[in-house]
């Protein structure tokens, strides 16, 4: 049984500190639902913007369609995206856009420009694959490819495919949120902009039992999201060794798979098997196979890491 005690005091910690004004902790492992607990003004069931943890869950949207063909890693952006990238003389394909790799000139979230404007506009940072830097509006691209996989529209496939494992709290309504992230001089939004955007890379919220729906179905690996072998090419990593414009310390480089950060070989965390996203405002879900457990953390505080929220930490104590 996975011991919860550090990893409550973790969260318990911050909030008492003034850090976090409140948290949610879901913890499972194959068997079921470990704990969930509510910190501060969160109550277990409210509702999280969880900002690039919906990065994976558009990624799935996509991937469901490799077992038919209709996609595939490898599937040319221009090929359904004529006008991608401002005529860009580069090949940018699915792989690249899910792994932080295309080139892509990241505007802010809040931007008020279109995001199917700014995809045809981006133009590009670099030589799609020679680089990794990390890109929200690339998301819109992976959506655009699903709804040409699949004929109906991303938000729809989205909510049909959470649906099969009893996700469907989660929503693009972003606006529908008591928690409203704390911001800082740091990192801002106009939020209200943002919410209007429905952005696929960043716009989803959620509550814990939705987080733990999908993560119960990943860790179990029992194919309701995607199948097997997808989640498996899903995690082949494709960052590894190439030059990264976000991390200038290798010591600490995570790695890219398609859409899912990679926890390989990280200082401070000795399990190496973990696979998961985290979220502007702290948010945070993640996988461990061999360590039989997964687990989320929904909070609310804008560039929560860079203040100092240092979630291998709590990786740290539900995987020793």
């Amino acid at each position: 049984m996975v011991d919860v005690d550090a990893a409550t005091r973790w969260v318990q910690a911050h909030v008492d500190s003034g850090f976090l004004p409140g948290a949610v902790l879901g913890v499972l492992t194959r068997d079921g639902v470990v704990a969930v607990e509510a910190f501060g003004d969160a109550r277990p069931g409210d509702r999280y913007p969880i900002f690039s943890t919906t990065k994976p869950l558009v990624g799935m949207v996509a991937a469901q369609h490799f077992e038919s063909g209709a996609l595939s890693l490898d599937t040319e952006v221009r090929s359904v995206i004529p006008g991608f990238g401002g005529g860009r003389d580069d090949l940018v394909t699915l792989r690249h856009l899910g792994s932080h790799t295309c080139g892509i000139p990241d505007p802010d979230l809040d931007d008020p420009t279109p995001l199917d404007q700014a995809l045809a506009a981006a133009g590009r940072s670099f030589v799609a694959g020679t680089a990794c830097q990390y890109s929200s509006l690339a998301f819109q691209g992976i959506a655009r490819m699903a709804e040409h996989a699949g004929g109906d529209p991303w938000e729809d496939q989205l909510a049909a495919m959470l649906a099969r494992v009893g996700a469907d709290g989660l929503t693009l309504d972003t606006a529908d949120t008591p928690h409203v992230p704390r911001m800082n001089p740091d990192a801002r939004v106009d939020w209200e902009a943002f919410c209007a955007a429905r952005h696929p890379g960043a716009g989803a919220t959620a509550t814990m039992a939705d987080m733990l729906a999908i993560a119960a179905s990943l860790l179990k690996d029992d194919g309701a999201l995607v199948p097997s072998a997808t989640l498996a090419a899903m995690r082949e990593p494709v960052s590894l060794g190439i030059p990264d414009f976000d991390q200038s310390v290798p010591a600490r480089r995570s790695e890219w798979a398609f859409t899912w950060n990679l926890r390989r070989a990280m200082p401070g965390l000795a399990a190496s098997d973990g696979f998961g996203h985290a979220g502007w405002d702290g948010c945070e879900l993640w996988i461990h196979p061999e360590h039989d457990v997964a687990f989320a953390l929904l909070t609310n505080v804008l560039g929560a890491e860079a203040l100092g929220l240092d979630a291998l930490t709590l990786a740290s104590a539900l995987t020793d």
